[in-house]
């Protein structure tokens, strides 16, 4: 199985709507809207297999040092076959591009996260991220997610 990671496209927002819903029907991701997607599309990666969008993932400037992994899911049937790891990889490589030495994520999958060279820390040394995100969610006093990061260089 090949599985190609790329730049997302307008084309890919229906695929990443559909993906993103899911998850966030089962309350372990937020949900984003179309035309969210359209205006912050150049801020995914998809992974491909045989053409088909089977993962995405996206990075949001936090800070000038920080980005959060968002949005970071795959789709049924295809989970476990390192897909994942590999927008990881995506991600991280643009963080690096973009010389941005912090990359986190807010999780429900640490064991993942540590697989790829992230540590669990406390989501409160992330003001940036509770001002930007937290504040609208509805899980903000009693979220129940892990913070963990990981230092590029």
């Amino acid at each position: 199985m090949a599985v190609v990671c790329r730049q997302a496209a307008l084309s890919d927002v229906g695929p990443l709507f559909e993906m993103i819903e899911e998850y966030a029907r089962r309350g372990i991701m937020l949900p984003r809207s179309r035309k969210v997607l359209e205006q912050q599309i150049n801020d995914f990666v998809v992974a491909e297999v045989d053409g088909v969008v089977v993962g995405c993932g996206s990075l949001c400037l936090l800070g000038q040092d920080l980005v959060e992994v968002r949005s970071l899911g795959i789709s049924e049937g295809y989970q476990g076959m390192g897909i994942g790891s590999k927008i990881i990889d995506e991600l991280i490589k643009q963080a690096r591009e973009r010389k941005i030495p912090k990359i986190m994520a807010l999780t429900y999958e640490v064991s993942f996260f540590k697989k790829n060279g992230f540590i669990v820390v406390d989501k409160e040394i992330f003001p940036e991220k509770v001002w930007t995100d937290c504040v609208n969610c509805p899980k903000q006093h009693a979220c129940d997610e892990i913070a963990v990061l990981k230092m590029l260089n």
